[in-house]
């Protein structure tokens, strides 16, 4: 199998470009709109590095819990910026929502990122009170699942979370091995299968549902399936006709069965 074809998303998806140009357009407007009303908080430190810092958007009243959003792009894309607008189902459901950014590959190893992601969900739930809900999509869907892993979050922190939604998540590292990619994410087998949820036990006992578009590629299929069955507790969920891009769509609708699956 041609690995680099198999973890291909956007090469299969029609005007996947203009996915990206929207997700910056909405996010932009959102930020505007959700500023304008007092109600987000930018670039709140998490760390030392200067990727380190989430955005915090707060509902209109006192938020019922927190939701932590982590982006994809295979560890070495994208940043906190384009994401905004993905808030909106949770604050629309009176639910605060940070959305970090995080250190890159090739600069940053993934579990190094792993790492940041631990500090931006515990500097996060400093700001906010009540339950926590963890969402990721693609790499950040593999960031989110590490995090219910035996090193994954500090005890008290990991006492409030409430239900995790792996999207489309990236479970076993091993086969990105093999992909031209591997030269910026430099990633060795002993680090593979240590920061592989596949392979790692779930620590917490919570729910966990499996995200994942009925249109997507057979490899995110199979990468979604195993973790499903690997880990106890854990269903799945396959959105009919969704691919790679758009099967995040229902973090903006706050009845969307996705919604509903986190909060």
């Amino acid at each position: 199998m041609d690995m680099d074809d198999a973890y291909a998303n956007a090469k299969y998806i029609p005007n996947a470009s203009d996915f990206l140009e929207q997700w910056e357009d909405s996010a932009r407007e959102w930020r505007e709109m959700e500023n304008a009303a007092g109600r987000l908080q930018v670039n709140l430190s998490y760390g030392a590095h200067e990727r380190e810092k989430f955005d915090l958007f707060l509902p209109s009243g006192r938020p019922e819990g927190l939701m932590v959003f982590v982006h994809g792009g295979y560890w070495y894309q994208f940043d906190k910026f384009r994401w905004s607008h993905f808030a909106e189902g949770a604050t629309a459901r009176d639910w605060a929502v940070a959305i970090p950014s995080y250190p890159l590959a090739p600069e940053a190893r993934i579990s190094e990122i792993t790492q940041s992601i631990r500090k931006a969900i515990e500097e996060a739930a400093k700001r906010v009170r009540g339950p926590i809900v963890l969402a990721g999509h693609s790499a950040g869907g593999h960031l989110v699942a590490r995090m219910l892993c035996e090193d994954g979050l500090a005890p008290e922190i990991a006492a409030r979370i409430k239900t995790v939604v792996p999207i489309s998540p990236l479970s076993d590292l091993r086969p990105l091995m093999e992909t031209k990619m591997n030269a910026d994410l430099r990633l060795d087998l002993a680090e593979a299968e240590a920061e592989s949820p596949l392979l790692l036990k779930k620590h917490i006992d919570i729910p966990v549902t499996v995200w994942v578009g009925g249109a997507e590629r057979p490899a995110f299929l199979d990468q979604a399936r195993w973790l499903a069955q690997a880990w106890e507790g854990a269903s799945l969920h396959i959105e009919p006709g969704q691919h790679h891009f758009n099967v995040i769509d229902g973090l903006k609708d706050p009845e969307s069965p996705l919604m509903k699956a986190l909060v």
